[in-house]
């Protein structure tokens, strides 16, 4: 039986000062890889699942080390396709307090961004395959991706796969030409299930939580029954709708938790108090990682959503964009054991 789980979008080059200094200050900065669908493939294969993660990558040094380091972690790259210029660069300037994170890109004319239809062979990507999972980066960062991005879902609907989505809209990017409502509204109607945090809908549909402020950690998960309403109505085909609510009481301080519209009925999520925050980013893919996982082996909806929290909630407490945490820890959470004691 097909039990393969596909990604794709556009991983990048992380650097980042150490600690957190300031790009003003830094001297030196760290390197790791990261990017929505890589980072939820990463998250699938740490949890024992197949998982392959499909992009366009550069032929030299940069690209063969990014592709090493997606072996290293059991995800397969076989289908990534080689070309073009340059692996795309974001800068983190990690926040602390009451100062914000900040995020400089330098991807423009990535070898992602002007991948064209056709360089994938999608027929023999999507055979063994049983979901495919992308995000709203990749429709954003140029027309080409989003071409490809919609050639890709049509090739996985045609080839009866799952397919999720996590609208993750990012107002930096959105910059080719189309506005991301209109692109997105048809790739979101070929998916199954769609992912969002507390604004996406919002940015991407004009769907808005009532009674709500996220920069006042005012989230109800009561006022996204709306939200998942909304959806459901506007996409019929989704089966599964999640929200991430996050509420930002600092850079360093975070209170987490979701909601599920699981085919008519709604769901919330267990809910955490996270302080201090060692790296947030990297937390909405790793839910969308961890319900991805919770829908394909729980049959509750709500113990799907409540492992999603769960290890998405652990990310917070690990550098870089992947999440580094086993299925006993995400269990464990679960289980209600939040103590953080020492395993000895």
């Amino acid at each position: 039986m097909p039990n393969k789980v596909i990604t794709f979008g556009e991983i990048m080059l992380r650097l980042a000062p150490p600690g957190f200094l300031r790009i003003a200050q830094a001297q030196t900065f760290d390197i790791e890889f990261g990017g929505g669908e890589a980072n939820v493939a990463v998250s699938l294969a740490g949890f024992g699942e197949r998982a392959a993660f499909v992009t366009r990558l550069p032929n030299n040094d940069l690209g063969d080390k990014c592709i090493g380091v997606l072996r290293m972690h059991n995800v397969d790259t076989s289908e990534i396709a080689r070309g073009g210029e340059r692996i795309g660069i974001y800068f983190l300037e990690a926040g602390a307090a009451q100062r914000g994170s900040k995020v400089i890109y330098d991807r423009a004319n990535s070898s992602a961004a002007t991948i064209q239809r056709g360089m994938v062979d999608w027929d023999k990507v999507f055979a063994g395959a049983d979901w495919f999972h992308w995000t709203g980066i990749t429709p954003a960062i140029s027309a080409s991706a989003a071409e490809v991005c919609l050639e890709a879902a049509q090739a996985a609907r045609k080839a009866g796969v799952t397919i999720s989505c996590d609208l993750n809209y990012r107002a930096k990017l959105w910059k080719w030409g189309k506005p991301a409502g209109e692109v997105m509204q048809e790739l979101v109607s070929l998916a199954d299930v769609a992912i969002g945090n507390e604004e996406d809908a919002e940015k991407v549909f004009g769907i808005k939580a009532p009674e709500t402020d996220v920069t006042k950690g005012q989230v109800s998960a009561d006022h996204y029954r709306y939200v998942t309403g909304e959806l459901a109505r506007r996409f019929p085909n989704l089966k599964h709708i999640a929200i991430t609510l996050r509420g930002s009481i600092s850079a360093s301080h975070n209170t987490w938790s979701g909601v599920l519209w699981s085919q008519g009925s709604f769901f919330e999520g267990l809910s955490f108090d996270i302080v201090p925050i060692v790296d947030r980013v990297g937390g909405g893919d790793s839910f969308a990682a961890g319900l991805i996982y919770g829908l394909r082996h729980y049959d509750s909806p709500q113990d799907a959503l409540n492992f999603a929290i769960c290890a998405s909630c652990l990310k917070h407490s690990i550098l870089g964009d992947f999440n580094y945490v086993s299925l006993d820890e995400v269990k464990k959470l679960m289980k209600g054991d939040a103590s953080g004691r020492v395993a000895r």
